[in-house]
C-alpha cells in the first residue's frame, strides 16, 4: 500500500534514528542494549512499513520501539539477571579513603549509640524509616521491604542513600571537631 524503496527507508532511518535510540535508552538505561533495540525496531519496521500511513511513521516507529523495549524487559534473560546489592555499589566520588566502613559502625566507634540514634532518627523521609528499621531495629532489607510495602530493590536503594547521608553527616561532624 505505502511501500518504501530501500533508499526511502534508509532516509527514514536516518531521520528517526536518534529519536528511536533515545526512546530505547529511556526504557533500558544501557547504551549498548538501546543500540540493539534500535536496530531491532528498524528491522521490524522494514518488514511492516507498508501497513502504516506516511504521516504516522514517527509515532508508529516510537510505538514499535517502546514495544520492543517492553518485550526485552519482560524477557526471562533480563529478569534472571540479579541487580547488585548496596555492597556492590561504588563509594561516592571524593569519599576519603577508609570511609568505606558502615556508617553505623563508624559513628558508634567515634561517638556512641545515642548520637547514632539521633542521626538516624533525624534523616528525612523516605530514608528515615528505612534507616531506623535497619540500623536501630537490625532488620534486613527483605524484612524492611515487607514492613514498608516497597520492593526490595527500592529499599536497598533508599538504604544506600541513607548510608550516604549518614556518611556525610559523620564527615561534617569530624570537620567541626
Amino acid at each position: 500500500m505505502w511501500g518504501l524503496t530501500n533508499e526511502e527507508f534508509t532516509g527514514l532511518m536516518q531521520q528517526y534514528q536518534r529519536l528511536i535510540y533515545t526512546v530505547c535508552l529511556q526504557f533500558v538505561h544501557d547504551p549498548h542494549t538501546a543500540e540493539d533495540l534500535t536496530q531491532e525496531t528498524f528491522l521490524s519496521a522494514f518488514s511492516a512499513i507498508d501497513r502504516c500511513e506516511p504521516q504516522y511513521y514517527k509515532a508508529w516507529l516510537v510505538r514499535v520501539a517502546a514495544n520492543k523495549c517492553k518485550d526485552h524487559l519482560k524477557s526471562a534473560w533480563v529478569r534472571r539477571v540479579e541487580a547488585p546489592g548496596d555492597d556492590a555499589l561504588p563509594e561516592p566520588r571524593g569519599a576519603p579513603p577508609g570511609d568505606a566502613a558502615d556508617p553505623a559502625d563508624q559513628l558508634t566507634s567515634q561517638a556512641g549509640a545515642e548520637e547514632l540514634e539521633t542521626l538516624v532518627r533525624n534523616l528525612r523521609e523516605p530514608y528515615g524509616q528505612i534507616a531506623v528499621l535497619y540500623f536501630l531495629q537490625h532488620k534486613d532489607t527483605a524484612e524492611i521491604a515487607t514492613l514498608v510495602h516497597r520492593p526490595p530493590a527500592t529499599v536497598s536503594s533508599q538504604l544506600w542513600r541513607a548510608k550516604l547521608l549518614l556518611r556525610q553527616q559523620i564527615n561534617e561532624r569530624r570537620l567541626k571537631e
